[in-house]
């Protein structure tokens, strides 16, 4: 027997419109986590050379203890266009897959990715002696994105996941251009970018995050 629906034409439109604003890049819940996290990095530029040997990835003061520099490091970097251009990346992360999660959940994520990076690098890239930046960070959160807008059948983000995974490959093959590193003034370090997408994918696995979403019922 079929259920009978009840035909709610206003209720539909509020239903949509709350969906779209929600959704939208021009939601500031979508935005301020970001905007948070790129002002505190940017801050930490501020302080300059000390505040960036005391808090970025160190293989040595890891080893000794100093083990909140696996997150820390993803904070600091090394100049400030490195810092443009992770900025830049969580802005077009906000725009491909805006979310409006709870601070708690937004802050998990950020934490288990950033640190699986950097946990990473220090267990499988053992010649790397220290890192800083966001991009391993970005590039995890991007791929967390795109997995969770596939399942409700985006296909423009089947499109972007490639082309995420096809430039790790030519970054770790190849090399990133050396007018990139030029810029931001060292080396990129494509480990940390698969690191990222590893630790994003686990996560979303351990929390059901790239689950389908549920068809409603019909009969």
């Amino acid at each position: 027997m079929m259920r009978k629906m009840v035909d709610d034409p206003d209720n539909a439109a509020r239903t949509m419109t709350r969906m779209i604003t929600e959704a939208s890049p021009s939601a500031a819940a979508a935005w301020l986590p970001y905007l948070l996290l790129s002002v505190l990095s940017g801050l930490l530029m501020l302080g300059g050379e000390p505040v960036i040997e005391a808090l970025r990835y160190d293989r040595v003061a890891v080893g000794a203890g100093e083990w909140w520099r696996l997150f820390s490091g993803n904070l600091v970097h090394l100049g400030w266009w490195h810092w443009f251009f992770n900025v830049l990346s969580f802005a077009l992360l906000v725009f491909l897959c805006p979310e409006n999660n709870r601070p708690g959940e937004w802050l998990l994520r950020v934490l288990v990715i950033g640190t699986g990076v950097c946990f990473g690098l220090h267990l499988f890239t053992p010649n790397l002696e220290n890192y800083v930046g966001l991009s391993g960070l970005a590039y995890g959160l991007l791929v967390f994105g795109f997995i969770r807008q596939i399942l409700v059948g985006d296909r423009f983000a089947v499109a972007c996941l490639g082309f995420v995974a096809a430039r790790i490959v030519w970054e770790m093959v190849i090399g990133a251009p050396k007018s990139e590193e030029t810029l931001i003034g060292g080396s990129v370090v494509a480990e940390s970018h698969l690191y990222g997408v590893v630790a994003a994918v686990i996560y979303g696995l351990a929390t059901r995050a790239f689950r389908r979403p549920a068809r409603p019922a019909t009969a």
